[in-house]
């Protein structure tokens, strides 16, 4: 009984220990050549094509869609990193890479426009991982960096013109959900006293009990506003609060357009928020550190290391990624099935710890 979680925070951390010593074994067994990686990488970022593109295209019939891009997307964003990643170490080795390099792209592209049309916070993330990891790819193998001047303006024209083309295509199409102009007018109503509601409640270990909008019920922390996904509570038959639409439909409670810092600060107080900080802080400096030992093997001439490479790559990317979405700018980016999505990235940089004590 000791090993069952007792509340919502208690479960995540069980997870994520789960997790990561879970992945921690499969990438230390796992034959994780460069070929296996960019095949991996490339018939995942080939099936988030299809599934994102279905979904965007349900979106315009009356079938019922999944949105997807929430809890997969940073998923996609570490697959079309990783093959962007083995791109420069196949052209060390003399292959050529253009046809290959050309599909990457194509896949990129594609999947920037379907996700773009499910939700606006997608192509906040989705920008800004690709370019978090072509920083990462360029200062790894030593290519000219990616932020020069023009690159930085077409970004922000391409921005822009995204956010206006899917402006006119809601008012055309008679669409509002496709509206980016509704979602920041959504943002000054429901977040701003989401937030005051927060400062006014939160306290070291969780909230003022009775805050929470279910009244009575409310436990003073660990109440639902953050969790794991409710299938996989369900699934588990585990007595956790779960409220299901409350969350998105009562904008008076926390709001899941707003930062999550702020959602996590409200159900596990401001303790639980700092620790989380360190806890991403430490993946960040173990995946900069770990990356830099791969590559000091690489330029000496050892290639038995190149498909950990483009993952941790891939990885990291993604997992700064959403930590900056998911934590500053909205709280539906790390919460529910998009948390685990998170903890599992998570893993997947700490996961090359052992391999190089072992080393």
């Amino acid at each position: 009984m000791a090993l069952i979680a007792q509340n919502h925070l208690q479960f995540i951390i069980e997870v994520a220990l789960f997790l990561f010593v879970g992945i921690m074994f499969l990438i230390n067994i796992a034959p994780l050549s460069l070929s296996i990686v960019l095949f991996i990488s490339l018939v995942l970022s080939v099936g988030f094509t299809m599934m994102f593109g279905v979904d965007a295209f349900l979106l315009f019939s009356s079938i019922t869609h999944y949105e997807f891009t929430h809890p997969f997307g940073p998923i996609a964003l570490l697959a079309c990193v990783t093959a962007l990643s083995a791109l420069p170490m196949m052209k060390e080795a003399g292959i050529d890479i253009r046809h290959l390099k050309i599909f990457v792209i194509l896949l990129i592209i594609i999947i920037t426009v379907v996700g773009s049309l499910m939700h606006r916070s997608f192509l906040i993330l989705w920008f800004l991982g690709l370019l978090i990891g072509s920083f990462i790819i360029s200062k790894s193998f030593h290519q000219k960096s990616v932020f020069t001047l023009k690159r930085i303006i077409l970004l922000a024209i391409l921005g822009i013109s995204s956010f206006a083309a899917l402006e006119y295509l809601s008012r055309f199409l008679d669409m509002p959900i496709l509206s980016p102009l509704l979602r920041i007018s959504r943002l000054e109503e429901f977040s701003i006293p989401s937030i005051q509601m927060v400062l006014k409640n939160a306290t070291l270990f969780g909230h003022n009990q009775g805050s929470c909008y279910w009244g009575p019920d409310c436990l003073g922390g660990s109440d639902g506003y953050i969790s794991m996904p409710m299938s996989l509570i369900l699934l588990f038959g585990l007595p956790y609060p779960l409220f299901y639409g409350i969350l998105v439909t009562k904008k008076d409670v926390i709001d899941y357009m707003m930062p999550g810092i702020f959602g996590f600060t409200f159900d596990f107080g401001y303790i639980s928020l700092i620790v989380l900080l360190i806890w991403c802080l430490a993946i960040f400096y173990i995946g900069f550190r770990i990356l830099a030992i791969y590559s000091k093997k690489r330029e000496n001439g050892d290639r038995n290391y190149l498909g950990r490479e483009a993952l941790l790559i891939g990885s990291l990317s993604a997992f700064i990624t959403q930590a900056i979405v998911g934590l500053f700018i909205i709280n539906r980016s790390i919460n529910g099935t998009a948390l685990l999505t998170f903890i599992f990235l998570g893993a997947m940089v700490v996961g090359h710890v052992i391999l190089m004590r072992k080393d």
